[in-house]
């Protein structure tokens, strides 16, 4: 989803690479349905939370030929060579996040959708010490919505 008018993280202005670039940047052979789904990802401007299901459906509107499994290996694919952030919400609902950068998110509830919080506008302490060996990699902190 595109930030919001009020959105407390403003949308990002910068002029985006193209998608070829972005995935060979990151490592990943520009495939034909790496190239599509990246564009439907990465191609508009501002940042977007997309689950696989809404990815797959924007897919299948755009006359493109993946099945369900195919956007969901691209979508790990991406995560996994750090162009989109994986932020998993109540277990079951998984988002994937083209915003990278430090920062939080606010869910409304009613509809599900994801809208940012800059990360210098949240302040975790007190976080327990992890186990030997392991290190604190990212913390996601998500307020919960409801309309009033």
């Amino acid at each position: 989803m595109d930030a919001e008018p009020n959105s407390t993280v403003p949308p990002d202005s910068a002029p985006r690479k193209p998608v070829a670039e972005l995935l060979a940047d990151a490592g990943l052979r520009p495939t034909r349905q790496r190239l599509a789904l990246g564009e439907l990802l990465f191609g508009q401007s501002g940042d977007r939370h997309v689950t696989a299901e809404r990815l797959y459906e924007e897919a299948l509107a755009a006359n493109l030929s993946v099945s369900l499994a195919t956007v969901y290996n691209a979508l790990h694919q991406f995560t996994q060579a750090g162009l989109l952030r994986e932020i998993a919400v109540d277990g079951a609902r998984v988002y994937f996040d083209t915003n990278t950068a430090d920062h939080h998110h606010f869910l409304l509830e009613d509809d599900g959708e994801l809208y940012d919080i800059a990360g210098a506008n949240v302040s975790v302490s007190h976080l327990p010490q992890p186990p030997d060996g392991l290190r604190v990699a990212r913390v996601d902190v998500v307020v919960r919505l409801r309309r009033a």
